[in-house]
């Protein structure tokens, strides 16, 4: 996914505001899954959503105003209830911006841990064994 870097996505600093990136990550995700057919809305309207259970962020170097962040989005692992998901975020030059992992688990609309919908799963596997 390419991401934009405008002047609101900054600090004082000129350099993008570090909470900024979870957001960026939460649109790489969706992207993600609407590419595969999962679109969020989607399922959303079946009573699946998704809930952060960690979040890691490693920074490595900082974007700032007008870059182009490329984020490289992949299934790391997943479980009948869980998806991990590995990103690389590189700017313009190809200079490496941070690594990061999302663990998400499923949950219904009571927000209690629900199983992943049988197609995604098989959607999942499909994807990490041609990454294998």
């Amino acid at each position: 996914m390419k991401k934009k870097i405008y002047y609101h996505d900054t600090d004082h600093s000129g350099a993008v505001y570090h909470a900024n990136y979870l957001k960026y990550l939460e649109e790489a995700r969706s992207e993600f899954l609407e590419e595969r057919g999962f679109g969020v809305k989607g399922l959303l309207d079946k009573g699946v959503g998704f809930a952060v259970r960690r979040q890691e962020m490693e920074y490595k170097a900082p974007t700032y105003y007008n870059d182009t962040l490329d984020i490289k989005i992949w299934v790391k692992e997943f479980t009948p209830y869980r998806i991990v998901f590995a990103y690389l975020l590189h700017n313009q030059e190809g200079k490496l911006i941070g690594k990061a992992e999302t663990d998400l688990v499923c949950v219904g609309r009571d927000l209690k841990l629900a199983e992943l919908p049988a197609d995604l799963k098989a959607a999942l596997a499909k994807e990490t064994a041609s990454k294998a």
